[in-house]
């Protein structure tokens, strides 16, 4: 790719930056210090709960993730911070940072398709197939056998797609992937994700379906959870930039941005740590053995890191965007990395 062509002594100019992945932060002032113009927060009320296996599994259900779209949309009523976004056209439509509400599952929809169309009334506008695991909907990546959408699924698919709420098969198994990409009529996201091409796991989306999602019009966002982006024992930017170069090179420019998936201030334990990636995976390591005692793909390997220690912070946005301008990413490449995909896709679904 050509290079960008700034001046030694140019100041970059400012560049739209949207987090296809984030949360409210308990600090609103902390979407502005993160140069956010745009944002999918995941809004999920998570119950951790145990299987009879004594694996722990992410229970989202109806009442909490109801209560929670409610508590969101009231807390970002009349702020200067940021706002609830209905159409990929609000970005930049007023001050402040156009967040598009998302649940990370389809589980709070029980069985009752109602709920999708009364969700997106209340400003709901990404919903998530499923979290790692199979439910009604979908089959999810971290099973021992994968299956796709479940009639249930195909039925809500068709759903978001006659409400317009964008269809995200982030955690979902490859078959899952490919059945949305296939039926959906509007483009779908991988929200975050990282590729299997450079970290075998079935967390990681193949070639063909980073293809088939930028086929149907849609993209995906590589995330910041380091233990899916390389094996090799020191996690850098560089990583996260070859990441980005695969998906461009598999499907185009247009199919890959940028999510976090971990709070704004970076994942609270590692920052606590001051990034000692050593120290810092330990918390993970009891599931990740739960899942490799299962026999999930995949778990065969023990993860060294959790993070990279450049982009655990608040600034990891503008680090991204110097990092794909030195790596000789085009000026206009970059913006499409940084937010211009994630505007385009939200504007095509959403209008």
């Amino acid at each position: 790719m050509a290079a960008s062509g700034l001046g030694a002594n140019a100041a970059p100019r400012p560049r739209f930056m949207m987090d296809g992945l984030s949360f409210l932060p308990e600090d609103l002032a902390e979407i502005r210090a993160a140069g956010l113009g745009g944002m999918i927060c995941d809004i999920s009320e998570i119950e951790e709960v145990r299987d009879k296996d004594n694996v722990p599994r992410y229970l989202r259900t109806f009442e909490k993730c109801s209560a929670a779209l409610d508590a969101a949309v009231t807390r970002l009523a009349n702020r200067p911070e940021a706002f609830v976004a209905h159409k990929g056209s609000d970005i930049g439509s007023r001050p402040g940072c156009a967040t598009f509400l998302q649940f990370q599952s389809c589980e709070p929809v029980g069985t009752d398709l109602t709920r999708i169309a009364d969700f997106q009334r209340r400003g709901l506008r990404v919903l998530q197939f499923t979290h790692h695991n199979n439910n009604l909907f979908a089959g999810g990546a971290l099973e021992r056998e994968w299956s796709g959408l479940t009639p249930l699924g195909i039925d809500g698919l068709a759903e978001m797609n006659r409400v317009r709420i964008v269809p995200d098969v982030s955690h979902g198994s490859e078959p899952t992937m490919l059945e949305a990409a296939r039926r959906s009529t509007t483009p779908i996201l991988l929200s975050h994700g990282a590729c299997k091409a450079i970290v075998d796991h079935p967390r990681c989306a193949s070639d063909a379906v980073i293809k088939a999602i930028a086929d149907k019009g849609g993209m995906m966002g590589i995330f910041m959870m380091s233990f899916w982006l390389t094996r090799d024992a020191v996690p850098t930017v560089d990583h996260l930039v070859a990441q980005i170069r695969h998906v461009a090179n598999v499907a185009g420019i247009e199919a890959v941005g940028i999510s976090n998936d971990f709070p704004m201030a970076g994942q609270t334990n590692l920052v606590a740590l001051k990034n000692d990636n050593q120290e810092g995976v330990k918390e993970y390591l009891p599931w990740w053995q739960a899942m490799r005692e299962q026999g999930i793909a995949g778990f065969d390997w023990t993860p060294e890191h959790v993070v990279i220690p450049e982009l655990n912070n608040m600034n990891r946005m503008a680090t991204i965007a110097a990092a794909l301008d030195k790596a000789g990413f085009r000026s206009r490449d970059i913006d499409r990395v940084m937010g211009g995909n994630w505007r385009r896709v939200l504007t095509d679904v959403l209008g």
